[in-house]
This record gives C-alpha cells, sequence and structure tokens, in this order.
C-alpha cells in the first residue's frame, strides 16, 4: 500500500567555520516560522551530512540541515562536513558565510592525501573520484564527534561515503536534490544493458517507470550522449549504490510529481522515500557574494519596472553561451520589446573552471547597438541573486537552464519557465516541466550544441511573457500554493518528513 505522503518501500587539521548563518526568509515567500525548542526531555537525533562541493548541490544540502533542525517535534542536530574545492573561489565564499550553531555545525575538511585526478574526461569523473579520497578523512572526523550519529546523509556523488557509514554502523540516507523524476531514470539506467541508451538513433524513446510519457533521446541527459566523455559509467555507479542506503529523501514534493513518486513506491527493490521539499534558500547569495553593488543595482532597476513586465534570463553558476548563441538571444530579446534582465556569464577557460563575470561587457559580443537601442528597457549584468529578483514583483517569466534548484525557486514564487536546458538532467528537468505537468513553455529541448536561432528565442520569450493572465500563469501560481501547503502541518512533505525524523530517532 502506498502512502500519500511517503513511500514505505579533534582532528588537528579540522576548521570549523566561523562566519555569521543566518536563517531569515525574504517576506514575500511566506513558510511557517521558526519554532520554539523542543522541550529539554525531547530525544535528541544527531546526524551528519556531506555534499558534493558545488552549489547545485551545497545549496539545497545546507537548506535541507536547516530543514530538519527547524522540525517542531523533533530535537535534531547537524554536522555538516565540507569539502574545499581551491579552484572555485565561489564556493569558499558561500561556504565561509556560515558558521556554527547549536543546531548546525561546520566542519571543513582538509585535502586529502591523494590529490584530484590530473586525467579525467568528465567533471563527475574528478568530483567523484576527489570525493571518494576524502574517505579516511571522513571516517577520522566522524570517529573524532563527541557525540554518536544516529544517520550520515549522503548527496548524488557521495555514495562513496556509504562505506564510512558501514564500516561505523550509522544508518546511511540518501538526499536527492534533484526531482522524482530524474531519479526514476537514473534508476532505470541500472537495469539496462550498457549500451542500450544509443543517442545516435535521433528519433528513439525510453519508457521510464516515473514518466507518464516515453522519453525522447533528444531529453536524455548530456551524460548519456557520449558515455565515455561524460561520465556514464559514474552516473550509473552512483545510482547502483542508491540502494543500499536506509532511506531516500527528495526535494520534492507530492504534489508536484505524483506519478514519479508513485512509480518509485511501487519499487519494491527501493529503499523507503521521503519527498520533504520544496527545500528552497530564499535568502539568496546576497549576504555572501563579493558583487554586493551589482545586486543593489539590479534592485534598483527592477523596482522602476511596471509589475510583471520584465523576461529574465539566468543560466546557474555553471552555465555559460557562446558568442555566436549571445548574438542570437540579443536579436531574438530584442525583436519581442519586452523588458528584459539577462544575466550573462563568461566561460571558464579549462574543463575544471567555473563560468566568471566579463570583465566587459564588449560591444561585440551583441548586435551592432544593441546595447544603446535597449537601454532604456533592458539590462544585461554579470552575476545576479536569482532568489531576489525571482520575488520581485516586476518579475514577470523566467528563462531558465532548468536546474532542479531553479525550478522550485520558480514555482515557489510563482514565476512561469521558458526552458533553456544546458547541461547535466537539465534536459529531463525541462521535459518534465513541459510535457509532464504542464507547468513551463518551451525555448529548447533539444542536443546542447544545437544554436537556438533568434526566431526561436523571439517566439519562446512571446509565449513566455504573453501568458499574462492566462492558463499557465494560473497553473504555476497554483502549484506554489499547493507548494507552501504541502510544508505546513499536516501537508504531504511536513508528514514524509515527520516519518523520517520517527526513522532516525529508532535508527531504522
Amino acid at each position: 500500500m502506498i502512502d500519500n505522503n511517503i513511500c514505505h518501500t579533534k582532528n588537528k587539521h579540522l576548521q570549523v567555520a566561523t562566519t555569521t548563518y543566518s536563517s531569515s526568509v525574504i517576506p514575500s515567500f511566506q513558510i511557517p516560522n521558526t519554532p520554539p525548542p523542543p522541550p529539554q526531555d525531547m530525544k535528541r537525533a544527531e546526524v551528519a551530512i556531506i555534499a558534493t562541493p558545488t552549489m547545485g548541490n551545497l545549496l539545497p544540502t545546507i537548506e535541507f540541515a536547516t530543514h530538519l533542525t527547524n522540525h517542531p517535534n523533533h530535537h535534531i542536530s547537524v554536522t555538516i562536513l565540507t569539502i574545499s574545492m581551491p579552484q572555485w573561489p565561489l564556493i569558499h565564499n558561500y561556504l565561509q558565510s556560515h558558521t556554527s550553531t547549536d543546531l548546525i555545525r561546520f566542519i571543513h575538511l582538509p585535502p586529502p592525501d591523494t590529490p584530484p585526478p590530473n586525467h579525467y574526461t568528465s567533471i563527475i569523473e574528478y568530483l567523484s573520484l576527489y570525493i571518494q579520497n576524502h574517505k579516511p578523512i571522513v571516517q577520522q572526523t566522524i570517529e573524532s564527534l563527541s557525540v554518536p550519529l544516529d544517520g550520515f546523509f549522503v548527496d548524488m556523488f557521495c555514495t562513496s561515503m556509504i562505506d564510512v557509514a558501514n564500516d561505523l554502523n550509522i544508518p546511511c540516507y540518501l538526499y536527492f536534490a534533484s526531482p522524482a523524476a530524474y531519479l526514476s531514470f537514473v534508476l532505470h539506467l541500472t537495469t539496462l544493458p550498457v549500451d542500450s541508451v544509443n543517442q545516435e538513433a535521433e528519433e528513439r524513446q525510453l519508457i521510464v517507470p516515473g514518466f507518464q510519457n516515453p522519453v525522447p533521446s533528444t531529453a536524455f541527459p548530456l551524460f548519456c550522449i557520449n558515455k565515455k566523455e561524460r561520465g556514464y559509467s559514474w552516473f550509473v555507479r552512483h545510482a547502483l549504490r542508491y540502494k543500499e542506503t536506509k532511506g531516500i529523501v527528495v526535494n520534492t514534493f507530492r504534489e508536484l510529481e505524483p506519478y514519479a513518486l508513485d512509480s518509485l513506491c511501487s519499487n519494491n527493490s527501493l529503499p523507503p522515500v521521503y519527498p520533504i521539499g520544496p527545500v528552497v534558500d530564499h535568502v539568496g547569495p546576497v549576504k555572501w557574494h563579493p558583487n554586493r553593488s551589482m545586486h543593489e543595482k539590479v534592485i534598483r532597476w527592477f523596482d522602476r519596472q511596471p509589475d510583471f513586465s520584465v523576461v529574465f534570463l539566468c543560466f546557474g553558476s555553471m552555465g555559460s553561451l557562446n558568442r555566436a548563441q549571445v548574438r542570437e538571444i540579443a536579436t531574438g530579446l530584442e525583436r519581442t520589446g519586452y523588458r528584459f534582465l539577462w544575466s550573462l556569464r563568461e566561460p571558464g577557460k579549462t574543463k575544471i573552471e567555473l563560468p566568471n563575470d566579463y570583465e566587459k561587457l564588449e560591444e561585440d559580443l551583441f548586435p551592432d547597438g544593441f546595447i544603446d537601442r535597449t537601454a532604456e528597457i533592458g539590462l544585461v549584468c554579470g552575476w545576479v541573486s536569482q532568489v531576489s529578483v525571482l520575488a520581485h514583483k516586476a518579475i514577470g517569466g523566467f528563462v531558465s537552464h532548468c536546474g532542479w534548484n531553479s525550478i522550485l525557486e520558480s514555482i515557489s514564487y510563482g514565476v512561469p519557465i521558458a526552458t533553456w536546458p544546458l547541461y547535466g538532467e537539465q534536459h529531463l528537468n525541462a521535459f518534465e516541466m513541459v510535457k509532464e505537468v504542464g507547468l513551463s513553455v518551451e525555448i529548447r529541448l533539444g542536443k546542447g550544441g544545437d544554436l537556438v536561432l533568434a526566431d526561436e528565442v523571439e517566439k519562446g520569450v512571446r509565449e513566455l511573457m504573453d501568458s499574462g493572465d492566462g492558463e499557465l500563469r494560473k497553473k504555476v501560481q497554483e502549484m506554489s500554493e499547493m507548494s507552501k501547503m504541502a510544508l505546513l502541518r499536516n501537508g504531504s512533505s511536513f508528514q514524509a518528513l515527520e516519518t523520517l525524523m520517527g526513522n532516525l530517532l529508532s535508527k531504522v
């Protein structure tokens, strides 16, 4: 039987963060107030969490820790083990903005004795091996804690840490920061022959238990295209280990993904699945990002725009576009005549380097005269606090890379999306949002390398913004209300979290 809320299936090298952690939220998004502390005689659960050192994984993991400690019926303390990435200063800035409190402690792990791999074919291979090299340090760190752990949460690329949990006899749970539908997809890959997912067959479709519609090859995650270069074997290797955990916590909510969750629940080979979302950072990077002046400039510009009038284009912390694509977007945007805010970033210079802001937005990036002609209606910038923009009353639509954090933020604030996936599972997320749940319009669902022409950009932006008071905006706003209700007492996600808490306290 399927429940409606949950599937029953003193090291000298260690450092503790010292900056101030804030759990405040933007007032325009109403979520339950922080509850009073539980009674002193209530049993306290102690858990640890470790996450892949990327923004897309770290951010929802740290918010999940806050989610656990804020639960009104249980007393939970969390130790967050952080892995450093010296090549990515933005990750360092984010982690340094958090400090230890009575309920959440940060321990920054030292580099492993084994260095990162010099030769790798994908960023996932690099990260997986680098994380795996931390196993001795993580085990030593956990053994040095003053209290025993009731649970250890690992994220989707930290499955090597399941070995540490097993060695120390600690119940291990997976925290999955992507959608339930994507979880179903990667689990399905583990059941297929190695060569059965063949991107060369353009019209091929895959029947996946978590999707109502056949999944076309153009929506496959990019690691399915060239398996040797994009880490296919690593994705499958991680997915195989998900079944070894005591439970899978998914950052979603039942009202958004009922079909995918029911499919996971009916899989008897899986541990229990707990949909506890949406877990969203409603503060965003404004309190830790070094470019505060850009944020202030953007908000001042937004404050001068009419309600629901601005289309926002942003492609995530790891997303960037080549010059040819930038020119096509500029041409299409200008043709629409809509107000726009465009967060534009320069591609990284190496495989491992993240995109960064342009030192200067040269005129030759754009069609001749574009900046001057659109000066009254548009703003092109570098980094911007995405959640602050989505919360603003001037926002009318969001052209997004379809990272799951961005999708949940957009749903939380009732902002319709036009899909423009770039990497990872984003093509599959876009397919789900457009074809499965009908909460987005499509600019691109196809292959990552295709150039999207100005005509397609214009058409997609018009469709997004012309939805105005139409069916799409209404559906997104209704889902926004459901996302809030899911987190309230007796809501679907609250009840799933309650069950998870009970299992932690009993060490199920």
